[in-house]
């Protein structure tokens, strides 16, 4: 298997990566043949994969602008994947010039790409770090340079919450980082859910099971699993809810959506 001059050296390029696989379902030009492959695999259950991932970006950009609109100007943005068209940073300094963020991935391409994304943006960074280690998040370079802790921060947990296992105790990693926050942030999440989906269980089981095959579960959490990881937070209206109901645009009829933007669920929460 040829290396493509963007990959960074010492990854395994033969392995699956599910920040590869979204940059691929959003049509995107980092990704390898055997994350291809994979994409392929889950939407022979679920054709629609890539509907949800656009529902997903749109809601994390309204609810970015929805923070700055707040007066947040700080960032955070864990499991932030492979950098696209529309990223926090963009809307953020968009609606609020000179507001920091800090991305956060484990996935040595995903860190790679931020890199050369935010060269030359001093108000922007990105570290490699793991959500199910808060306290390496917390006290990384990139993010005691960037971001005061002590004033109100956006947490971004969008579409990774579901590849943590209960085993790896989710909840406890959100306490932790809620704990680190100012009063008046705001914990951002989107999380997949069999809840919505407009295929028989049974069949969207098949696209979990191409995830868990390739070591990288995904989790199926119910509407109130995933307000549960609120706890804490005041729920902003109009609460946990299917992305394309959670501040549409006036222009942007959710009537008119795809069924597939409806898998899932997505919440803003303000700590008090």
């Amino acid at each position: 298997m040829e290396r493509p001059a963007w990959a960074p050296p010492g990854i395994d390029i033969s392995v699956p990566s599910v920040s590869r696989i979204y940059d691929y379902y959003l049509g995107g030009s980092h990704n390898f043949e055997v994350d291809r492959e994979a994409a392929r695999r889950a939407m022979e259950f679920m054709p629609g994969l890539p509907k949800i991932m656009q529902a997903n970006r749109a809601f994390m950009r309204r609810a970015v602008r929805y923070a700055a609109n707040e007066g947040i100007d700080q960032f955070l943005d864990i499991g932030s994947g492979i950098p696209t068209f529309g990223n926090v940073h963009e809307i953020a300094q968009d609606a609020r010039p000179g507001a920091r963020v800090v991305y956060v991935d484990h996935d040595p391409v995903a860190v790679a790409h931020s890199k050369a994304v935010l060269e030359g943006n001093e108000h922007a960074a990105v570290a490699a770090a793991d959500l199910r280690k808060p306290q390496d998040i917390l006290t990384a370079p990139e993010t005691t340079g960037l971001l005061d802790l002590d004033r109100p921060v956006a947490l971004l947990l969008v579409a990774v919450l579901h590849f943590l296992e209960d085993a790896d105790d989710p909840q406890r990693s959100v306490a932790e980082l809620r704990d680190a926050l100012a009063p008046g942030s705001l914990l951002i999440v989107t999380h997949a859910s069999f809840e919505g989906i407009p295929v028989p269980q049974e069949r969207a089981g098949g696209a979990v099971g191409v995830y868990r095959d390739i070591r990288n579960p995904l989790v199926m959490r119910s509407r109130e699993e995933v307000a549960r990881f609120f706890d804490g937070f005041e729920l902003v209206e109009p609460g946990v809810v299917s992305m394309p109901y959670w501040r549409p645009e006036p222009d942007s009829p959710v009537e008119q959506e795809d069924p597939y933007a409806f898998a899932g669920f997505a919440g803003v929460g303000r700590k008090a």
